[in-house]
């Protein structure tokens, strides 16, 4: 079994990785666990890359036989992330173009035959909350209103894939669910529908996710 090791930036993606990924994973011969970005008390929060950096680069130096991966938002870094200010102009890409980055700066300091085998970087659009869209009955059903589907499918069809829903601070994925649904909670209600939901329809409507599960389900 190939082992992995997710550098999140909350708990709330800590406990995605656990309870969601981690059951999918295993199924193809793949360990996942993941660890909070920062010291112990971590709140949450992509924070300045030098944190992460100081997290990735002990990881892949400590566990010499373990591939290191991360679950950060793009929308949030700051501009000190390699490849944000260079994304900041793309039309497209914009995740990937972090995700290279990142690739390159630790490849200048550990070598590029680790940085391709041991060092594969996640980064999504905007947030968690985003994946949920994949599906909207069923957020709605853990919610307890099933009369707003309407609503959820509506946000849902202004945007190629859920991954592309955002706009602005007050519209992320996580606002929308707020105005949509009294008493939302990150980590109580959008896990347990991402629970109820399961992995199929995430792959199914994000593709950037898509294609980093699959990298990591092919690791073994």
């Amino acid at each position: 079994m190939s082992r992995v090791i997710a550098v999140v930036e909350g708990q709330t993606e800590q406990d995605f990785v656990r309870d969601i990924l981690a059951p999918w994973l295993g199924t193809h011969g793949v360990y996942i666990s993941a660890r909070l970005v920062g010291k112990p008390g971590h709140k949450g929060g992509v924070g300045e890359y030098e944190r992460a950096r100081q997290d990735i680069m002990l990881l892949l130096r400590q566990e010499q036989e373990t591939v290191v991966t991360t679950l950060f938002d793009y929308y949030g870094m700051p501009d000190s992330w390699p490849g944000k200010l260079q994304a900041k102009t793309a039309t497209t890409t914009k995740a990937e173009i972090v995700e290279q980055a990142m690739r390159e700066n630790i490849a200048v300091i550990l070598g590029p035959s680790l940085e391709i085998k041991r060092f594969l970087p996640y980064v999504q659009m905007h947030e968690f909350e985003a994946l949920l869209f994949s599906k909207p009955s069923t957020i709605c059903e853990t919610l307890l209103s099933p009369e707003s589907e309407s609503k959820v499918l509506s946000i849902r069809s202004e945007f190629s894939t859920p991954e592309d829903i955002n706009d602005n601070p007050m519209t992320a994925p996580s606002k929308r669910l707020s105005g949509l649904f009294r008493g939302y909670r990150k980590r109580l209600h959008g896990l347990i529908a991402a629970k109820r939901m399961g992995i199929d329809p995430m792959l199914q409507e994000c593709p950037h996710f898509s294609n980093w599960l699959g990298t990591l389900a092919k690791l073994v």
